[in-house]
């Protein structure tokens, strides 16, 4: 039987995404390989408890909403992941992943939202970035920049262009909490006219919580 080692499960407000605000369950798989230094759930890097797929799937079902998120750490370090989410999708719920973009989705269900998170130069690991992952992004996909200095918003920008991502997917830029002014940032995706979604970690206004509770 499948099974996941699992940080934790919650019901919260969606915080970001273009399901900011919506009544969603958080599955927060435990442990990444990457170590951005921005990193808000490092808590998530080890421990947690072995779950079945099955024992998941009960526990999610406790919630009265349609809307799943699949986080971590790093979901897409456990393989079972995908068995996951293709059976949330199944029981009619909507799921999204949230991924770093350092490991392969090209085997996440078509009927999952990829959440990709490209990781800009501040976050100390550029280098992981996999941008063959650009080519399995569908049009309700979303690519996340988070700018965290003038370096990273020029880098984001170029790589927008270089890869036609408007084109492909809806585009978000969310600004370092205690480092990006979010003010500056929406000032200047405003004076270039850029095609992204500005967003603000809504949990973290509530509640000055990285998890959304």
């Amino acid at each position: 039987m499948s099974s996941l080692k699992i940080t934790e499960i919650f019901y919260s407000l969606q915080g970001e995404s273009n399901t900011v605000g919506l009544p969603t369950v958080f599955v927060r798989l435990t442990g990444c390989p990457l170590r951005c230094v921005y990193c808000d759930t490092a808590y998530a890097f080890s421990g947690g408890e072995r779950m079945s797929i099955d024992e998941v799937i009960d526990r999610v079902g406790q919630y009265r909403t349609k809307y799943i998120t699949v986080t971590g750490g790093e979901p897409l370090a456990q393989s079972a992941c995908l068995e996951l989410m293709s059976r949330l999708a199944d029981l009619g719920y909507q799921v999204s992943i949230e991924t770093s973009g350092a490991l392969d989705v090209s085997s996440i269900d078509d009927r999952i939202v990829k959440v990709m998170d490209l990781k800009t130069p501040s976050s100390g690991e550029l280098h992981r970035n996999l941008f063959d992952n650009i080519e399995y992004l569908k049009a309700n996909d979303q690519v996340k920049f988070v700018i965290g200095d003038d370096h990273d918003y020029q880098w984001s920008k170029a790589i927008i262009d270089q890869y036609g991502l408007d084109r492909r997917c809806e585009l978000l830029f969310s600004p370092t909490m205690g480092q990006q002014d979010p003010k500056e940032l929406a000032e200047k995706i405003l004076n270039d006219n850029l095609p992204v979604r500005f967003q603000i970690q809504l949990h973290k206004l509530l509640w000055n919580d990285a998890q959304g509770r």
